[in-house]
């Protein structure tokens, strides 16, 4: 018998056959994740629903040395979530259910495959919130922000899902179940959950969730502002943050991003030709959200600022952030395709960072689009492209790849939040030594050490490895 039709066939007896997909056609929407770059069809895809059932599919793949991944929404931007190898994906969405609201504890226990924007929503009445709030938190599930470590703009205050995970339920590669932390939130010795969190499905499956409930601030207020340079939008970043205010979010728009979202679902009405937009939002008790908004304000008019604004009402304050929060998806109204870097630098650096990613793209001879974390460094810009043109897909990349050593140069990092997966894997030489690389090496054969789990993601080939090895000189001489 065919050796593929004895473990599907086990696969399908485990979780019924119309959750093992295997037909070409059911396998194309698997090829990719939001990063559309790089593309490879699955082998299969399974769907559980249970803890238990991933264990036994993993067994099974183990024992076929058959390579695997966790997938959930697919919003993953650097490729976390591609089947390269002819690997399985275990497709999560299933596993759906919250399971324990836990105000005591200040606790809320998930399924992987429960989408971050319904938690907020379940918690709303409880006088709480789930705080890490990726720009695609109406779709991306919460297993997927644990394998990456997502942020999104009320980072800058509240932290990222690192900060905001206690526990966890996890399957290793030879399908078994361990949990990771505890509901203290304290590592006991070694922090494995730690660990974990962000590894980009490379270590482990995240089968349930601890999540810490926030509780609600009083109040909260959005402060607009415009601004007709570029640089001193980024000034006035950093000097809101040097004045002492720790905003909720601080975001930022330049005139390409706002043309498209302009066109978007949410328009503002900002005008057509100003260069720059700060979304500021501060929360807390009300007299202090009063008190800090009026600060803000302050910094903003020492500035040369066109115009500030406070949102005058809920309505005014959500139509603002949905702008911002659409705006990835607004690039389809001006580009046919678009590619999106996420590199870090430190927020002094922003004036410096943004004028040398203007530099870049005028020479690749491409648009970028600049809409991002302002308060905490994190660039995003959106290279735009038309996937028909061979030459301009790999003006793109390169342009990509030099935005992230600028941002090494600056003092940052080649990511922030979409982790590294396919998309800047061999860009890690351009951060981390032949040492450094050779130790994340080891965390990855320590957990994993017959490579099966999320092939081919996050550390780079041993071609790529040597290249940062230097080549030692072979001549002679003094000292």
């Amino acid at each position: 018998m065919n050796r593929d039709l004895d473990w599907i066939e086990e696969l399908k007896a485990m979780v019924g056959p119309e959750f093992v997909l295997t037909d070409p056609m059911a396998l194309l929407p698997y090829a990719c994740d939001g990063y559309t770059l790089s593309q490879e069809t699955p082998r299969a895809v399974v769907l559980p629903q249970e803890t238990e059932q991933v264990a036994n599919i993993v067994r099974i793949l183990r024992r076929e040395s058959i390579p695997f991944l966790a997938r959930g929404a697919g919003t993953s931007l650097s490729g976390g979530a591609t089947p390269v190898n002819g690997a399985v994906i275990l497709h999560l969405s299933r596993m759906n259910r919250i399971w324990e609201i836990d105000p005591e504890n200040r606790v809320v226990v998930v399924d992987p495959g429960v989408v971050n924007a319904v938690i907020s929503r379940v918690l709303e009445s409880h006088g709480h919130f789930y705080a890490p709030d990726p720009s695609s938190q109406q779709a991306c599930t919460i297993g997927g922000n644990f394998a990456e470590n997502s942020g999104g703009p009320h980072c800058l205050k509240y932290g990222v899902t690192l900060n905001h995970i206690v526990m966890a339920e996890v399957v290793t590669v030879e399908g078994d179940v361990m949990r990771l932390g505890n509901l203290a939130g304290e590592p006991e010795g070694i922090d494995w959950l730690g660990l974990i969190i962000g590894s980009e499905g490379t270590l482990v499956i995240a089968t349930k969730l601890w999540l810490r409930m926030t509780p609600k601030p009083a109040a909260s207020q959005t402060v607009l502002a415009l601004f007709d340079d570029v640089a001193e939008a980024s000034q006035a970043v950093s000097d809101i943050v040097a004045a002492g205010v720790i905003p909720a979010a601080l975001e930022m728009m330049d005139r390409l991003a706002i043309y498209a979202v302009e066109r978007g679902p949410y328009p503002v009405g900002y005008p057509e030709d100003v260069d720059a937009v700060l979304l500021i939002e501060v929360d807390g008790e009300r007299h202090e959200v009063e008190e800090t908004a009026r600060r803000v304000e302050a910094v903003l008019q020492a500035h040369k600022v066109r115009a500030v604004r406070l949102a005058e009402s809920e309505a005014e304050r959500n139509r603002w952030w949905a702008n911002r929060k659409t705006a990835f998806g607004a690039m389809g109204l001006i580009s046919p395709q678009y590619y999106v870097q996420d590199g870090v630098i430190p927020r002094s650096r922003l004036p410096e960072a943004l004028a040398r990613i203007d530099t870049i793209a005028r020479r690749y001879n491409i648009r970028i689009a600049n809409v991002f974390h302002a308060g905490d460094g994190n660039l995003h810009p959106l290279l735009l492209y038309d996937g028909k043109d061979a030459a301009m897909v790999e003006r793109v990349r390169k342009a990509g790849s030099e935005i992230l050593a600028v941002c090494v140069e600056l003092g940052g990092s080649i990511t922030g939040e979409h982790g590294v997966g396919i998309e800047k894997r061999d860009d890690m030489i351009k951060q981390f030594g032949p040492g450094e690389l050779a130790a994340q090496e080891a965390v990855k054969y320590a957990w994993d050490p017959v490579g099966l789990l999320n092939p081919g993601k996050l550390l780079p080939t041993a071609a790529v490895c040597h290249e940062a090895i230097p080549t030692p000189s072979t001549e002679t001489g003094g000292n």
